[in-house]
């Protein structure tokens, strides 16, 4: 009797986990006026944490910013905004003993949000992400014996870019015309902000992130 629970319980988990990965086919959940401008990830101080298969930074860069595109173009605002993402560590599980030993896939990652017209960040401070697989079919065992290391940062990457998204709802207040104004006030009073971009994009320019989509 408990291994039917565990099994359903796990199959339950399966189900929402398959939901998740499919919610880029409906409408993205609104925040505001909002359009995606530049979409910077830098990896260049990513760092493998424990057993853990090996990722440059370039490919790093590429799966998030694929994840964050497919995510962020679909919102067609008016009032452009970019998105700094700093890769800072992560673990793309190795083969191990299923259930005793089946490490779990993790990525950190630290996010700014760049309003482009007030040019300064939307949130204080930087906001960082733990950010994991999640539970499916292929990782109850540990994906380092069912997924490639393609698809672990895949699946990373695309966890990540809901767990941004999420924020930026949660938070959609940053959003508002009256937050909007209140930026372009305090940029007429004191000038562009003072310290670099968001800290993704420290090493791409002094100002205006300078990375395309």
């Amino acid at each position: 009797m408990k291994l039917v629970r565990l099994f359903a319980a796990l199959t339950g988990l399966v189900v929402l986990a398959a939901c998740a990965n499919n919610d880029l086919s409906g409408p993205p959940k609104d925040f505001g006026d909002f359009s995606l401008g530049y979409n910077i990830v830098v990896a260049k101080n990513a760092k493998p944490v424990g057993p853990s298969r090996q990722a440059t930074p370039a490919e790093w860069e590429e799966a998030i910013k694929t994840a964050i595109a497919a995510r962020f173009d679909r919102y067609q605002g008016e009032k452009l905004y970019h998105i700094g993402i700093g890769v800072d560590a992560y673990a793309l599980a190795v083969p191990g003993i299923p259930i005793v030993l089946s490490p779990k896939s993790v990525l950190a990652i630290t996010v700014n949000i760049w309003d482009d017209s007030a040019q300064r960040t939307v949130n204080a401070e930087p906001k960082t992400f733990t950010v994991f697989e999640g539970l499916s079919g292929s990782t109850v065992v540990g994906s380092g014996l069912t997924r490639s290391r393609e698809e672990q940062m895949k699946a990373l990457s695309e966890n990540a870019a809901r767990l941004i998204n999420d924020w930026l709802v949660e938070n959609k207040a940053w959003f508002t015309p009256e937050a909007v104004a209140a930026r372009a006030a305090v940029t007429a009073a004191e000038g562009p902000e003072k310290v670099a971009p968001p800290k993704a994009a420290a090493t791409t320019a002094p100002a205006t992130p300078a990375a395309a989509n």
